[in-house]
């Protein structure tokens, strides 16, 4: 049975990979892993002088696209689908050297990104680490008796890059007063107040809110109030 009709590509060859055992109708061997069609009869790759190139899979655009600037010469490999009724590219066949100084270019990209993160990475902690003390220092200029570690643990927490927490919120970037006392608030609930452990026993959230308020309550004022005093 004759191969299906090589896709036409305009200056590419074009190798197949063929469904069916097929032999080089020059040289008699087979059956070919790849072969070429000439004049609708299979060759095999020697056959067609594309002996010495080596097969690259698809699936790495970078390394795909450097390896056939860097051969000179190329070709494309397709398998029929039968079921969608055409050829499919599977990679290519470029030069052995060619090949090689792709994976180096590529290489030397993946450093450049590796060491580009981790610039980017300090970075955002320096940031990260401004932005916390600032929040932290909001929290003192409002709550002046609250300590000063605690206001950093509260802030820390708060302004969590990527957390969705209120300090990362619009409010809390701008360190709003709103979004500074709701950080301390939501604070105060998890470490001074039974919140937790109410949640974990069924209460619903709401009714356990309620049930803490006064607590919280208790807790802010005494920090409020701890500042007039000093003044």
């Amino acid at each position: 049975m004759a191969l299906p009709a090589a896709p036409h590509s305009h200056a590419r060859l074009v190798v197949v990979q063929p469904l069916k055992r097929k032999r080089c109708a020059g040289c008699r061997r087979g059956p070919l892993s790849l072969l070429m069609l000439e004049d609708g009869a299979p060759r095999c790759l020697d056959c067609a002088d594309l002996g010495h190139l080596v097969f690259l899979p698809r699936g790495d655009t970078a390394l795909t696209r450097r390896a056939r600037e860097e051969s000179t010469l190329s070709a494309v490999v397709v398998r029929f689908n039968r079921r969608k009724s055409r050829y499919e590219r599977q990679g290519v066949l470029v030069e052995e050297a060619a090949l090689d100084r792709a994976e180096t270019r590529c290489l030397a990209d993946a450093e450049a990104r590796r060491r580009r993160r981790a610039r980017d990475a300090r970075r955002r902690a320096a940031e990260d680490e401004r932005f916390a003390a600032a929040f932290a220092g909001e929290i003192l200029r409002l709550f002046p008796g609250c300590a000063a570690e605690r206001a950093r643990a509260i802030a820390a927490h708060a302004s969590v890059r990527g957390s969705g927490r209120v300090g990362r919120s619009a409010g809390g970037r701008a360190l709003t007063e709103g979004a500074v006392i709701a950080a301390v608030v939501a604070g105060v609930r998890h470490v001074d107040t039974p919140y937790d452990q109410l949640l974990m026993s069924g209460v619903p959230r709401y009714e356990a809110r309620r049930r803490i308020a006064p607590t919280v309550e208790s807790v802010l004022r005494g920090w409020r109030e701890a500042g007039e005093d000093a003044g």
